[in-house]
């Protein structure tokens, strides 16, 4: 039985590398840098900074990614109204920040970094929460439009939602010279 879970999750971890390879040069620098601000991996600023804007920029995310702790505690077992408001609030709250630094160009991003910021058990309520915090009078118009479109019907309504935590987290590799075989 050990055997045949080894090549299903080897799969699935291609599967989210594939995906992950899907998305822009720049989407892909923004999940490993808010990687590592929400999972505390590294100094972000040192590392991801390019100027004096995007350290302000990182800061502000750091404050933003406070609520992480906050959003973990309370994703609700079940769907009710009354246990869903402790969550919500603060998720839109961190997804409006996320979609406007216009770094996140679709919902497919925006999950990829949610499930493996916050976990795999909030994934039925990010299209909510993607979808509220894609209408906020903070983005332009046409942003807005771009990402509500970018939601698929099927995403929007699905019936139910895996609990299978990710298998692959992107990182930053380093550059290295690799001597010629000669």
């Amino acid at each position: 039985m050990a055997t045949s879970a080894r090549p299903a999750n080897g799969a699935l971890a291609l599967s989210e590398m594939r995906e992950f390879a899907s998305f822009t040069k720049g989407t892909q620098r923004y999940i490993r840098r808010s990687l590592d601000v929400g999972l505390g991996r590294r100094d972000a600023v040192k590392r991801w900074s390019r100027d004096i804007a995007e350290a302000a920029s990182i800061r502000a995310q750091d404050r933003v990614y406070r609520r992480i702790g906050h959003i973990r505690e309370n994703i609700p077992d079940d769907c009710g109204l009354d246990t869903m408001e402790p969550l919500m609030m603060p998720l839109i709250t961190m997804s409006a920040f996320d979609l406007g630094q216009d770094r996140l160009s679709c919902f497919a991003s925006y999950r990829f970094l949610y499930e493996r910021l916050i976990s795999a058990s909030v994934r039925p309520w990010l299209p909510a929460a993607f979808c509220a915090a894609a209408a906020l009078p903070h983005l332009h118009p046409a942003r807005r439009r771009i990402l509500l479109q970018s939601i698929s019907e099927a995403a929007a309504t699905a019936p139910g939602w895996s609990n299978r935590e990710p298998m692959f987290l992107p990182d930053w590799v380093e550059k290295v010279d690799v001597p010629v075989a000669g």
